[in-house]
This record gives C-alpha cells, sequence and structure tokens, in this order.
C-alpha cells in the first residue's frame, strides 16, 4: 500500500490500479447480504462489531503506510476528511437499516444510479465532466440493474428505499470530495468514520447478547466486508473520477444475489442472471473505452 501514496494517477500503472481496487471493494461489499443472513442481531448491534472491527483494520492500514504517527490528527484532519468521514458514516448507517427495511434488490437498483449523483455532484461542485463512454455504461449498467430487480418480488418499503437513496448519495459524495482532494490522506477518515458508527449506534445496540458464532460472523463482516471494501475504496477512488468510480462500484450487484444463492439456497429467477450478465457487459465496456484512450 505505500507505493499507492506517491503514485501519479496519470500514470499507466495507477490507470490499472484505481479500477482493481475499487472492483476489489466491489467484490466484498457484495458479501453484505450473506453476513446480513447469518446473524439475527439488530442493526445497531450489527453497526457496533462492524465498525469497530473495520476501524481497527483501516487503522493498521494508515499505520501500515505511514506508521503510527499518521493517525495523529494535526496529520490527517481537514474540512475535505472529515467531509469523507460523514458521507461513509452516514452511509453506513443508512445502508444497514435499509436492508432490514427494504429488499436486497431494491437497494440495489437504488445504488446503480451512483454514477449518475457522482457525475452531477462532481460537475456541481468543481466542474469535472465525466467521460461520454462513463454515463453510456452507466445507462446500460442501469438498464441491466432494472432487469434484475424487475425479476425479484417486491414489497412495499417507502422508508427502506429512502434510507437506500439517502446512502446512494453519501457514497457518490464521498468518492467525489476523494477524487477531488486525492492528495489528502484519507485512510485514518474511513478509519473516524467505521469507529464513529460503532459509537453512534452503541446506545441502541446489544453487543454482548449475540452467540459466539454471531460473533465470529460479525467480526469477519467488519473487518473483510466493510474494513477491507472501504480501505480499497478509498484508495481506488483517489485514484479515479467520482462517476467512473461508482461505476466500477456497480460490479457488486450482479455478484450479491449470487453469494446469497450459493450461501442459502435462494435461487434467484432468470431475470436477475440476465441482468447481472447486462451490468457486466456495461463495464466491460468502460473497461475496454478507458484502456483504449490509455493506450
Amino acid at each position: 500500500m505505500a507505493s499507492l501514496a506517491g503514485m501519479s494517477t496519470a500514470s499507466p500503472a495507477a490507470a490499472g490500479l484505481g479500477p482493481a481496487c475499487i472492483l476489489a471493494s466491489a467484490l466484498l461489499f457484495s458479501t453484505a447480504g450473506v453476513f446480513t443472513g447469518l446473524v439475527t442481531a439488530d442493526p445497531w448491534t450489527i453497526l457496533v462489531w462492524r465498525g469497530a472491527f473495520a476501524g481497527l483494520v483501516l487503522a493498521a492500514g494508515t499505520a501500515w503506510r505511514g506508521g503510527w504517527g499518521a493517525l495523529r490528527p494535526r496529520r490527517w484532519l481537514s474540512r475535505p476528511a472529515l467531509a469523507v468521514a460523514a458521507c461513509s458514516t452516514l452511509g453506513t448507517l443508512l445502508f444497514i437499516h435499509a436492508l432490514r427495511l427494504t429488499t436486497v434488490a431494491e437497494v440495489t437498483l437504488l445504488y446503480a444510479t451512483a454514477p449518475f449523483l457522482a457525475a452531477a455532484f462532481a460537475w456541481a461542485w468543481h466542474g469535472e465532466r465525466p467521460a461520454r463512454s462513463t454515463l453510456l455504461a452507466s445507462l446500460l449498467a442501469l438498464a441491466g440493474v432494472a432487469v434484475m430487480t424487475g425479476a425479484a418480488p417486491g414489497r412495499d418499503g417507502l422508508a427502506g428505499n429512502l434510507l437506500a437513496l439517502g446512502m446512494t448519495a453519501s457514497i457518490a459524495a464521498m468518492m467525489v470530495i476523494i477524487r477531488r482532494h486525492r492528495t489528502l490522506p484519507m485512510l485514518p477518515a474511513a478509519a473516524l468514520s467505521a469507529f464513529a458508527s460503532a459509537l453512534l449506534a452503541l446506545p441502541l445496540a446489544r453487543p454482548l447478547a449475540v452467540t459466539g458464532t454471531e460473533a465470529a460472523w460479525l467480526a469477519l463482516f467488519g473487518a473483510g466486508q466493510f474494513g477491507l471494501g472501504l480501505l480499497l475504496l478509498t484508495e481506488g477512488s483517489r485514484l479515479l473520477p467520482g462517476a467512473r468510480a461508482a461505476l466500477l462500484g456497480n460490479a457488486e450487484l450482479p455478484l450479491a444475489p449470487l453469494w446469497v444463492w450459493l450461501a442459502f439456497g435462494s435461487l434467484p429467477p432468470p431475470g436477475t442472471w440476465l441482468g447481472g450478465a447486462v451490468v457486466a457487459l456495461a463495464l466491460a465496456i468502460d473497461l475496454k473505452a478507458q484502456w483504449n484512450s490509455a493506450g
């Protein structure tokens, strides 16, 4: 990870590293439905465990890159970093509750709008315009997600949908801020957001009420799915425009029902596979377009 800090975002290595980080983070994030299905704990308790272990992973990653001194507030604290921490914390809180109040399919569809929100934020805040190929691929990915979720049973979950939309806007804003201030250290801000989500949830949680098996799953949920996933997302967002980072993050959408099927035997309908293939095609089109432009 230390090599990331000094790497130019214009270099060929960084051009490949950014997408690799985002796609790897998407792979980890796509397992959220499995973890939430493995535990019966309430959302507040999940947030405490998940945030605490993720914060430890992110703090360790920060120390690995810059030594323990990198965690001192005077080394990294800034308004952009605090904004990133706030967006990440809010997105985390909204995401867990959205999964409990609406279907995974509906959360998935709303999250597919992240590239457009990121593009809008980037244009409004600092005039950055996304590549046309990214917007076209985002439209194709959104169509694919619509096919996926249209084939899934729905339920009345307005509150959950609003939470999911707020989560999507928060993550899109976080990506744009990281990209705009890519020379500033943001991993400590990510660690702060993880610990903050745990602390905010603690008064309403029952962290000691979980079983030993659930505690193990929650530790893995926090350290791997959230902690390592957020670390990779933070690094990848620094190397890519916000809209493109959000588009590549959509790779988690067709993967999420796959893991749920493998873990619980809940076979998705054929439309889920078809829509997932369309999303994968959209990502491949964008990657090829960017590869050609870089060459």
